[in-house]
């Protein structure tokens, strides 16, 4: 997999792309990042991204021009499969999303910043518009992150035991059930005795019921 990201603040992204699971996928050639910096693909000298919007009102707006000069250039050496725009008024991601973007083979990702891009370039380039929640942040790098997370963590190989993902919540549309390691019994605290039976069939249902308990009690919007 190969992914583009379009950003002004490169140097703000980089960082979880240096170290833990994202790294180890770089390192294994199971996907490759590339950061592109929005201000190389200005013919202004003060490297100008954004201005004024008509109509007036308060903030800046990233021009089409810079946008469309990065995302030409990309387009001109391979074909990708989304061009995904971070946005708060985009489709708030969820792990269906990850598990879908996972298959694909290559995606752009831009990143949001100011007031947002002008409208003509959701028009004619952006395939898919992402939310990592009903909030904002003062640009969509941080957003770019976590989706990257969601993504490259499902690629095969990435995870050293791979049937881990397929455990995580939301996988089936359930939280995930409690989990215990050693010691068996802290504090008074004991693990509960089903898992340290042995009968996998039995835990298996524990876990079941207690993921479906767990879901109704904090996430029952998850539930049919």
């Amino acid at each position: 997999m190969r992914i583009d990201i379009i950003t002004v603040l490169p140097e703000l992204l980089k960082s979880p792309f240096e170290a833990s699971i994202l790294k180890r996928a770089i390192d294994k050639g199971l996907v490759d990042v590339y950061f592109h910096n929005l201000r190389d693909y200005t013919d202004n000298s003060y490297k100008q991204v954004d201005d004024y919007q008509f109509g007036g009102g308060a903030g800046m707006v990233m021009m089409i021009e810079p946008i469309d000069k990065c995302i030409t250039e990309l387009k001109s050496q391979r074909n990708y499969d989304e061009v995904i725009y971070m946005t708060p008024d985009g489709k708030t991601l969820n792990q269906k999303i990850s598990n879908g973007l996972s298959l694909l083979d290559n995606i752009i990702i831009l990143c949001g910043h100011y007031k947002g891009v002008d409208q003509r370039v959701r028009d004619l380039f952006i395939t898919k518009e992402i939310s990592i929640g009903d909030y904002v942040l003062s640009g969509g790098e941080l957003g770019a992150a976590v989706l990257c997370d969601t993504i490259i963590r499902l690629l095969p190989g990435v995870l050293n035991n791979e049937t881990s993902a397929l455990t995580d919540s939301f996988q089936d549309g359930l939280l995930a059930p409690p989990v215990y390691t050693r010691p068996a019994e802290y504090k008074g605290l004991k693990v509960p005795e089903v898992l340290l039976s042995g009968n996998f069939g039995k835990i298996e249902q524990w876990r079941e019921e207690k993921a479906q308990e767990r879901t109704e009690q904090l996430r029952p919007d998850l539930l049919p």
